[in-house]
C-alpha cells in the first residue's frame, strides 16, 4: 500500500486517479483550490485519507500546502496533476510553472514524482527572460515545456527518486472539453500505473510517457544548462531554493 499525494483532485483527471488508487488500496490525500471544493472533493473519493486547500495561483498559498503535506508525513508518491488552462499568463505560469518547484522543493522527498505535462509542450520555449516580467508572457505550451524540465532536472540531483512526466492526452475533461478525441481512461490510467507498479517500465526515471509507453518529446527538455537555468529562475521568483 502506498501514500500517496495528488494536487487537483477535485474533478478530472486527478479525481479519477485518486478514485483508482483508493480501490486498489492506497492511502490518498486530495487536494482542491478552496475548503469548498476540497470538501465535495472528499464526498467523490470517500475512501480517501482527508483532503487539502490552497490556491495555487498565490506563490504563498503553494508554499502553505507543501507545510501542511509535511505535517500529515512522508508521502510515497506525490503526482502534480494541477493544471490551468484557458486563464491569464501570468496565472498559467504560477500553477504550471512555479507550483510545482515551489512544491517538489519543499515537501519532504517522495519515491516518486509524477508530473502532467502536454503534448502541446512540443510547441513551448524555456522563455526564462520572461519570468520576471509581471504577466510573465508565458504561454500554456511553455508551462508544460517547464514541467517536463522540472522533472528531467529533478531525476538527475534526485537519483534515488523516480521521477517521470506524462502526457494524458487531449481527453475529455472539464478542461479537454467534451469533444476531444483521446481516451480517457488511459489518459488517468498512466498516473495510477506511474504512482505504485512494481512493472519496471514504470520503475526508470526522467522519462516522458503517454499512454504507459515512452514517448517522443521536446528535445529543449534534455539542455541540462537550461534545466539549471529554470530552477534559478524559479528560486528568484519564489524565494525558494532547489535542496
Amino acid at each position: 500500500m502506498a501514500r500517496i499525494f495528488i494536487t487537483g483532485s477535485a474533478d478530472g483527471l486527478g479525481l479519477l486517479s485518486a478514485r483508482t488508487l483508493v480501490a486498489q488500496g492506497h492511502k490518498v490525500v486530495l487536494h482542491a483550490r478552496n475548503e469548498q471544493r476540497a470538501a465535495e472533493a472528499l464526498k467523490k473519493v470517500p475512501g480517501a485519507e482527508t483532503y487539502l486547500a490552497a490556491d495555487l495561483s498565490e506563490i504563498e498559498e503553494a508554499k502553505k500546502l507543501a507545510r501542511e503535506v509535511n505535517a500529515l508525513g512522508v508521502f510515497d508518491t506525490v503526482i502534480h496533476n494541477a493544471g490551468v488552462y484557458q486563464v491569464s499568463a501570468e496565472t498559467i505560469f504560477t500553477v504550471n510553472t512555479l507550483a510545482p518547484y515551489i512544491l517538489t522543493c519543499l515537501i519532504q522527498k517522495p519515491k516518486r514524482l509524477i508530473y502532467l505535462s502536454s503534448g502541446m509542450h512540443l510547441h513551448g520555449s524555456p522563455n526564462l527572460a520572461n519570468f520576471h516580467r509581471k504577466n510573465a508572457g508565458v504561454s500554456y505550451s511553455d508551462s508544460k515545456l517547464h514541467v517536463l524540465m522540472l522533472s528531467m532536472a529533478v531525476a538527475r540531483k534526485w537519483t534515488g527518486v523516480y521521477a517521470n512526466t506524462l502526457d494524458p492526452g487531449w481527453v475529455p475533461t472539464k478542461m479537454g472539453g467534451p469533444g476531444a478525441p483521446d481516451d480517457l481512461e488511459k489518459g488517468y490510467q498512466t498516473q495510477v500505473w506511474l504512482a505504485t507498479s512494481d512493472d519496471e517500465k514504470a520503475k526508470v526515471s526522467g522519462r516522458y510517457f503517454f499512454h504507459q509507453k515512452q514517448s517522443r518529446y521536446n528535445p529543449i527538455a534534455d539542455d541540462v544548462t537550461l534545466q539549471d537555468g529554470l530552477l534559478k529562475a524559479c528560486e528568484e521568483v519564489t524565494g525558494v531554493p532547489f535542496p
